[in-house]
């Protein structure tokens, strides 16, 4: 059971973090199945990744069942968990994981296309092992999957080589906004770019999305000008987040803000600010 554990925990936790938003919750997802698996009969584990992944899918299915009723109360913009490097399951996330973006995008999706697109995009499962796991022909995943690109906007071209953020070009983002220079920090804004910030109704947040690139840089020059001027120490800086560079605010109790791009045509169409403390746990000390 140890050895099936080192081998799959990996994989299992990248996919319920995936299908749920949260890594608390993938965390619990991983912990129990492998508790309820001292119960199955080994008969039924000759195929031990396919057992497993569908015991977490279905898992992930009743947590998102009542993650659903839960965000229809949440106050404001809810934005899924960001996943640091230096999570608590230490290596085992370190790649194949979708972007930030798009996980934003999976709240769009049914539970089946989400799993459908999850096991397909990030996990690179052939369309016959999607098809075992959810029950349905191998026909129906791929309109399933279509479905689903459809539904959160994402062409072909997209899904083979997603645009991301350069180190740099955050660093060059954020120097400009503790300087202060207007037109630099809007010069890299997309005319149509969307800031959504989710505070959990426990912090200050926007409550909407903020749109238009002045008001969107008016909103990010006073937290990040602030930040980088206490006590003549920085208290801003870039770290791997979800497998790319993000900027976060942190006090002398800890990181308060977490801030994400999303990149297209060499300019910043979507920012992220995660401020919730809940959502924040699993984002270094």
């Amino acid at each position: 059971m140890q050895e099936m554990y080192q081998q799959y925990k990996g994989l299992l936790f990248k996919l319920a973090y995936q299908l749920t938003g949260s890594v608390s919750d993938a965390e619990d997802v991983v912990h129990d199945v492998f508790l309820k698996l001292y119960d199955v009969p080994l008969e039924k584990l000759t195929e031990p990744k396919a057992y497993l992944c569908k015991m977490v899918t279905n898992r992930c299915r009743d947590l998102q069942k009542s993650a659903r009723n839960k965000r229809e109360q949440y106050y404001g913009e809810w934005l899924p968990e960001p996943l640091s490097n230096d999570d608590s399951m230490e290596s085992v996330v370190r790649d194949d994981l979708l972007s930030y973006a798009m996980m934003v995008l999976l709240e769009r999706l049914t539970p089946t296309e989400r799993v459908v697109f999850v096991l397909r995009e990030a996990l690179g499962f052939d369309y016959h092992e999607i098809a075992e796991l959810v029950e349905k022909s191998e026909v129906n995943c791929r309109k399933l999957f279509s479905r689903a690109s459809a539904k959160m906007g994402i062409t072909s071209e997209e899904l083979i080589q997603p645009e991301t953020a350069s180190k740099e070009f955050v660093q060059d983002f954020l120097v400009a906004l503790k300087q202060g220079n207007m037109n630099q920090v809007v010069s890299m804004l997309d005319q149509n770019v969307v800031m959504v910030s989710d505070g959990g109704g426990k912090v200050t947040a926007a409550f909407d999305p903020i749109e238009t690139r002045d008001l969107v840089a008016q909103f990010l020059l006073g937290p990040v000008r602030q930040a980088s001027m206490i006590d003549g120490i920085s208290h801003i800086e870039i770290s791997q987040i979800n497998e790319q560079p993000a900027f976060i605010l942190r006090s002398s109790e800890g990181i308060h803000t977490v801030g994400m791009v999303h990149m297209e045509k060499n300019l910043i169409r979507n920012i992220y600010i995660v401020r919730n403390p809940d959502k924040l746990k699993h984002v270094g000390v």
